[in-house]
């Protein structure tokens, strides 16, 4: 075990991101380049070992936390790399992205500073690609069965690499032109270099898995084909349902969802093209949404050399410290900064956040285009604008970061397939993952409705990378048991079990 009194030693000390001006300069990791084995190996010191460790309730993939911490400490990276990787498939992609809500559910924060778990995690996953530890796990014997996940992204990913190393031949169809969802086109390449992606995909193959994109199923291949060809098929298409702003002046240009304005930023640097159509450079940028998709989006904004950022959120400014409604462990909304906030809080020197505040109207140029947006502070509760708050703010690029309601309706794949909706919005399904669908008609019942399977934010809605990862996971599990009458993978968690919270 670790030191017992190694958090009395020791005061939290979370790695250092490189410094605003440069990384404002290019397009790497905030972390890129660090020398920080030393500084993780003393951190994960600070972990008390403790007999419930509530860190697991923290986190839904319930990563062993206390055991890799006490590898990491030893600098056994060999031992911390296998312990981390037997509850997450992909601990690169949550190190860097997950908001580690394990980190605020850690013993010591109940009178002090938690351990950097989510820093540990990161350098561990580092360390097992750079030592040779992740090689590929291709399966002893196969099964004879196929499956077909729709999606690529985290959930589906994580799906797939798990039923492929059981021995059951996989194959993921992704409509975009490349593997990884949002992952790919939604995360910014300062927040996860795409080459991570990469290494992880052509892991995936060398175990077996078989990727095919470009294919959108219910369009470029029948959906009901689809349950002809394969034994089972796992939906994990996400919820790309879009959330609007029905204001007046919703129609001038240079409004623009802001997953479009991410793709084509992440497009440029993966250097499919010169330069994006949805530029920043220059322009007075408005985000509206106050959630991680316009932290991304302000990031982006700065690099490409915008004349100024505001990001609008509709919620009050949270406090420094937990409310008596958001007791220890549940994560709670206190004031955070991100490091797009602090990129641009050091150009301007404030907060580039404007709480409680509500979009009125938009207002064109005279050729068409938005100008100026009109927003207003609101009541707390009631989210009604205030009279007499009104004032305008310059904006020739606006982005809507206002989240997702669920996956795509009226598609061809919810059609052909007969999917339902539940009262959340997204596809239905049962407390074994599998599709609650309507009944068959027409060219769906040339298909089946028994082993169809929802995973991700699909079934879930919009939620965390390390959910989608503990999803597949779980939804794996229950295909394998649908295609072999048991199973040994793990299920973290059931359909209904939802994040701690007060």
């Amino acid at each position: 075990m670790n030191d017992p009194h190694g958090f009395l030693k020791f005061p939290r000390r979370p790695v250092p991101p490189r410094p605003v001006q440069e990384r404002l300069s290019d397009w790497n990791e905030v972390y890129a380049g660090q020398t920080r084995l030393p500084l993780v190996s003393e951190q994960a010191g600070r972990c008390m070992d403790c007999g419930i460790p509530f860190c697991h309730s923290g986190c839904p993939l319930g990563n062993l936390i206390p055991e890799w911490n006490t590898y990491a400490r030893r600098e056994d990276w060999r031992a911390a790399a296998e312990r981390l990787h037997a509850t997450n498939n992909f601990p690169e992609f949550t190190g860097r992205l997950c908001p580690a809500p394990c980190e605020d559910a850690c013993v010591l924060t109940i009178n002090a500073d938690p351990v950097t778990i989510k820093n540990v995690e990161q350098a561990i996953a580092d360390q097992s690609w750079e030592r040779g530890y992740a090689a590929p796990r291709p399966p002893e014997r196969l099964s004879g069965k196929t499956v077909a996940v729709v999606g690529s992204g985290p959930a589906g990913l994580a799906a797939a690499q798990q039923l492929t190393r059981i021995g059951h031949t996989v194959a993921v169809y992704e409509r975009a032109d490349r593997i990884g969802g949002l992952l790919r086109y939604g995360i910014p390449e300062f927040k996860m270099a795409k080459r991570h992606l990469d290494r992880r995909i052509e892991q995936m193959r060398a175990e077996g898995t078989k990727f095919r994109t470009g294919v959108e199923i219910g369009s470029d291949l029948d959906a009901a084909e689809l349950t002809e060809r394969h034994d089972a098929v796992v939906i994990a298409v996400g919820a790309c349902g879009r959330r609007e702003l029905p204001v007046p002046g919703r129609e001038l240009h240079g409004i623009h969802q802001a997953m479009d304005y991410l793709t084509l930023a992440n497009r440029v640097t993966q250097g499919d093209c010169d330069a994006s159509d949805v530029t920043a450079e220059g322009k007075h940028v408005v985000i509206i949404g106050g959630g991680d998709t316009g932290s991304d989006c302000m990031g982006t904004a700065l690099r490409q050399g915008a004349a100024s950022v505001v990001q609008l959120d509709i919620n009050p400014e949270p406090g420094d410290d937990r409310s008596d409604s958001e007791p220890w462990p549940v994560y709670p909304k206190v004031y955070r900064i991100s490091h797009a906030h602090e990129e641009a809080r050091g150009r301007e020197g404030t907060d580039p956040r404007v709480f409680a505040s509500a979009t009125l109207r938009f207002e064109g140029d005279g050729t068409g285009r938005v100008y100026e947006l009109r927003l207003a502070e609101v009541e707390p509760e009631a989210r009604r604008p205030l009279p007499g708050t009104e004032r305008r703010i310059p904006a020739d690029l606006v982005l809507l970061a206002l989240g997702f309601h669920g996956p795509e309706r009226d598609t061809g794949l919810m059609r052909q397939l007969g999917l339902t909706l539940d009262g959340r919005g997204n596809f239905a399904r049962n407390a074994g993952f599998g599709a609650e669908t309507s009944e068959p008609s027409g060219r769906a019942a040339r298909g089946r409705t028994d082993g169809i399977f929802i995973a991700g934010d699909a079934g879930r809605g919009q939620s965390l990378v390390v959910w989608a990862i503990a999803e597949g996971r779980s939804v794996a599990a229950a295909t394998d048991r649908y295609l072999s009458g048991s199973t040994v993978l793990p299920a973290p968690i059931a359909p209904q079990d939802r994040p701690l919270v007060a």
